[in-house]
């Protein structure tokens, strides 16, 4: 049988890992044959964070890029190049961090690099 660790917490106030919840039901002899992760997201959108766009300008030599400098609530601005037409100075928006991973709907996850 499957039970959802959502539903265990409904009734039960645990603040454990799943590993560890997993560990003391099989020792008081509930046996747990394994633990999966269900994402809607693949990569349930780890590394991607909420961020304050200061300033946007035209990209030097690209017509449909901007540079923009995002604040995503660390000590140092970011510079992100955007290909959104309607990004503005003032908006919030989604910014996927250095390292993460996105999982589009077609083809092969794409990781976020820094150039240098």
């Amino acid at each position: 049988m499957k039970v959802s660790l959502n539903w265990l917490k409904d009734y039960l106030a645990i603040e454990l890992s799943p590993t560890e919840i997993g560990e003391i039901l099989t020792s008081i002899g509930l046996e747990v044959e394994g633990i999966e992760k269900i994402e809607r997201i693949p990569g349930g959108l780890e590394g991607v964070v909420v961020g304050f766009v200061k300033t946007c300008e035209r990209h030097p030599n690209a017509d449909r890029l901007s540079v923009t400098t995002v604040e995503i609530g660390k000590d140092h601005l970011l510079h992100i190049v955007c290909g959104a037409p309607n990004v503005a100075v003032g908006q919030k928006v989604l910014v996927a961090t250095e390292g993460t991973t996105l999982h589009p709907t077609k083809g092969e996850p794409l990781t976020i690099k820094r150039e240098r």
